[in-house]
């Protein structure tokens, strides 16, 4: 059961002090061995911001650190946007869940022809609309536009029928923005500003690289040149709003979980919350991903847009993201009103061990250094081969 609202418990005081006690010496020990260009995190518990952090750059190139306002690329924590704003449509009547794709999209087909009637924005946003694993993400890394592929599926061969199996899809799970652009008359980016980041107050929260780019102050991408990190420029793949587009900073992400976590019932009421963060569909391989999910996950679902996964007997809400030259997690336990996010602007792994080290922490189970922090690291990160894309980070005006 996804607890929310008046469904909480209370974490011992004592141990969410050493646990961010933890938190900020691990968080030294990864700024002390350089394992991460950059990095900013919060910790939120009980709708109050309990710890905050920024370390290392911005642009190594120019000097520029990390602030709480540098804004990051989001990638796969967009969609969590994207299922909030469907379901904050749903309640005001617009369209339903069960609301059939292509009674919506006139150009929408898959292969089979029943499963092209039958598939749902449900399907799409529980990732479970019948195709196998990430279809046509190659492409979409690569540069083609979104337009041209979503046209393209109804050459997928199905892994099953609409509803009824797991397989994680970025261009499919975008469908959902021109659906409601058909059904509202309107952008997705600016409904998604209107109901969600104006009134979260995530000011500085945007869309696509040219978002990313007006920042005042945003992370470039970096990658490992011997001891040094080297900025460079970010490209528009992957940019798809839906599925990979927001780009958003430490501070906004704050008010994010907040939200997430019943903080702010006037933009998500606790009723959508529950929706948004009920288990849809097994998705049993995702515990094989880590050394941390293979031994504390028993259990893995997707939700909408949202992970949800049996940590250690506890009800984990969660998500990840990675494109080119970012990475990023945000998970929490709802029952307790505990969370944590972790932006980050390279491709080192390291980072991605905090979180389950912290959750371990609150949770009282025994410590696991799943960062590998006290383990001599070995980089592998030499100047990426596509150099078209990696030019060194200049100011765009």
């Amino acid at each position: 059961m996804v607890h929310t609202g008046a469904h909480r418990d209370t974490l011992p005081a004592s141990r969410v002090d050493a646990a961010i006690k933890d938190y900020n010496r691990w968080l030294d020990q990864l700024a002390a061995e350089n394992r991460t260009a950059g990095l900013a995190t919060a910790i939120v518990i009980d709708d109050k911001v309990r710890y905050e952090r920024t370390l290392g750059y911005a642009d190594a190139n120019t000097g520029a650190h990390v602030r709480p306002d540098t804004v990051f690329r989001l990638a796969s924590l967009s969609k969590a946007f994207a299922t909030a704003l469907t379901g904050i449509l749903v309640r005001q009547g617009v369209m339903s869940w069960d609301t059939r794709l292509a009674s919506v999209l006139p150009f929408f087909k898959l292969r089979d022809a029943h499963a092209s009637q039958e598939a749902t924005v449900r399907d799409i946003l529980s990732q479970s609309i019948g195709l196998p694993h990430n279809a046509y993400d190659n492409l979409l890394s690569d540069g083609v536009p979104y337009q041209e592929l979503e046209r393209k599926l109804a050459n997928v061969p199905l892994a099953c029928d609409p509803g009824v199996c797991y397989g994680y899809q970025n261009v499919a799970f975008s469908l959902i923005g021109d659906v409601i652009n058909a059904e509202t008359g309107q952008f997705f980016i600016q409904l998604v500003d209107r109901y969600l980041f104006l009134p979260l107050g995530m000011s500085t929260a945007s869309y696509g690289r040219d978002g990313l780019e007006d920042s005042r102050s945003w992370a470039r991408p970096h990658y490992r040149h011997g001891k040094a990190w080297i900025a460079y420029e970010p490209n528009d793949n992957f940019y798809v709003p839906p599925a990979a587009g927001v780009n958003a900073s430490i501070r906004d992400m704050e008010q994010w979980l907040i939200a997430q976590m019943g903080g702010r019932p006037m933009v998500l009421p606790d009723s959508l919350l529950e929706v948004l963060h009920a288990p849809i569909v097994d998705t049993p391989t995702e515990r094989m991903f880590s050394n941390w999910r293979r031994a504390r996950v028993r259990k893995a679902s997707y939700a909408l847009g949202w992970r949800v996964y049996d940590y250690a007997g506890e009800t984990l809400i969660f998500h990840a993201g990675a494109v080119k030259g970012y990475r990023s997690m945000i998970g929490f336990l709802p029952k307790y009103h505990a969370g944590v996010v972790v932006l980050w602007n390279c491709e080192s792994n390291t980072p991605g061990g905090l979180m389950p080290m912290l959750l371990d922490a609150l949770l009282g189970l025994p410590h696991e250094d799943w960062a590998g922090l006290d383990r001599s690291e070995r980089f592998a990160y030499h100047r990426p081969r596509d150099v078209r894309h990696f030019r060194h980070a200049r100011r765009r005006r």
